[in-house]
């Protein structure tokens, strides 16, 4: 029987227990006395008995002394006990399984939030909405045909997994070690370039026999918070229509031409989601498009048939984040308007509020920015209130050396646009408690 297994040795269970056990039973013996002592027709058979075992501790102050100590016995052997199973557990910090039960216990109760969208960006928010959900899912994009991503892409015949990497890392419970290693990029030989997560990803391919058991396989090894999904399984090809009539082919060739973008479409059209991300989003209460790219990475996943229409269908709130700098090649001159008027000429009515930064960026800052092209993108509140969604304004910035959204100020503002709309009071107080301790950590 498995139960026999707690009483195997060197497992420092069984000596708590068994103290624990023996104060249960002193604590109920005492009991037995004090009542004996207070009702007749008992009183000389439990007397007698306790004297012959107890002496002078049959008495009722004496008893009362049995109860005190039996109870101190139960409580410090449990908590011995329970310590070591702890510090089995985790060696190294006994509180990390705190963190564990926390998780489990609220996180799996959090908002149902789909978020869409590739690059740098998606990751940025997906380490910031953890804090107060389980229940994520992040569909990216597979357009991606640079960098290590494209030369596995043509020499395997796979998927590019590097926007997948990065969200799973993101919403992986890991330690930093783990981070590292997956994102640990080779500078030499023929692995030059080549990051180890998308080796890993690459061999689970070939170990589980398809792209999506791969992303499933190194999810659990990661455990991964919520689930990262492919937008389609199709190996497909990004496309750009330009205002001089041109069509570009190719995520990494797109930017570089130096025209205004009018379209994106993919190659081959009849691609379709996974069953698993239309499911999420019908169930969703927040889809979130963005941050990153808007015609690399948000938009080619509005492409794949079918998501954009569950998106406009569901009964989630439809949230854009908007990136903080212009790209080159891409967006160069767009306001917050423009960028919000692309996604609804593309895909329709996908978009409710859409979430801008408002605020300084550092002198240094933009002038790096400046030199390769870039620009603060300007928050043009009235010309998204003309396309019918709302602006919501915010201080948004990371500090640090690069201009990137803060994921747990991005997070907290997504988290309470979902109170906003949210019907149930319960469900409102108990988000608006997650929101305010994180805010406290």
């Amino acid at each position: 029987m498995k139960i026999l297994k707690w009483f195997y040795p060197g497992l420092r269970v069984k000596r708590w227990i068994f103290l624990a056990a023996l104060g249960a039973v002193i604590s109920i013996s005492g009991t037995s006395l004090l009542v004996a002592s207070l009702v007749p027709f008992s009183r000389y058979l439990l007397l007698q008995w306790g004297e012959h075992f107890y002496g002078p501790l049959s008495s009722p102050p004496g008893a009362v002394l049995l109860i005190i100590a039996g109870l101190a016995a139960v409580v410090y052997g449990l908590l011995r006990a329970l310590r070591s199973i702890v510090f089995t557990l985790a060696p190294e910090d006994g509180n990390r399984l705190i963190d564990v039960l926390y998780n489990r216990r609220y996180l799996n109760r959090g908002p149902r939030i789909v978020v869409i969208g590739g690059g740098t960006g998606l990751s940025v928010l997906l380490r910031g909405v953890k804090k107060y959900t389980n229940n994520i899912t992040a569909i990216v994009s597979v357009a991606d045909d640079g960098g290590s991503s494209g030369r596995l892409r043509g020499d395997l015949g796979i998927l590019p997994p590097g926007d997948i990497r990065n969200c799973l890392v993101a919403l992986a419970d890991k330690e930093s070690m783990m981070e590292n290693l997956l994102q640990y990029r080779f500078s030499a030989g023929e692995l030059a370039g080549h990051s180890l997560g998308n080796l890993l990803i690459a061999a689970m391919n070939d170990l589980t026999g398809g792209f999506h058991q791969a992303v499933r396989g190194i999810s659990r090894v990661l455990a991964v918070r919520g689930q990262v999904l492919p937008s389609t399984l199709e190996s497909v090809s990004l496309g750009a229509e330009y205002s001089d009539g041109s069509v570009i082919f190719g995520e990494s060739n797109i930017p570089g031409y130096g025209k205004r973008i009018m379209k994106v479409f993919l190659e081959p059209e009849d691609c379709y989601p996974l069953p698993e991300a239309l499911q999420a989003i019908a169930e969703a209460d927040a889809v979130v498009l963005g941050p990153g790219s808007l015609y690399t990475s948000i938009l080619p996943d509005l492409m794949v048939k079918g998501l954009a229409e569950s998106i406009a269908s569901s009964g989630a709130i439809k949230i854009y984040v908007c990136n903080i700098m212009t790209q080159p090649g891409e967006t160069d001159g767009y306001t917050a308007g423009d960028h919000v008027g692309a996604i609804l000429s593309h895909a329709g009515k996908v978009v409710d509020y859409a979430i801008i930064h408002k605020g300084e960026i550092p002198k240094n800052l933009r002038e790096r920015y400046e030199t390769e092209g870039a620009v603060p993108v300007l928050p043009d509140i009235r010309g998204i209130e003309k396309l019918e969604v709302r602006a919501v304004p915010d201080h948004l910035l990371s500090l640090g050396d690069v201009v990137r959204h803060d994921p747990d100020r991005l997070a907290r503002l997504i988290l309470k646009l979902i109170i906003r709309n949210r019907r149930d009071p319960r469900s409102k107080i108990s988000l608006l408690y997650d929101i305010n301790n994180n805010e406290r950590r």
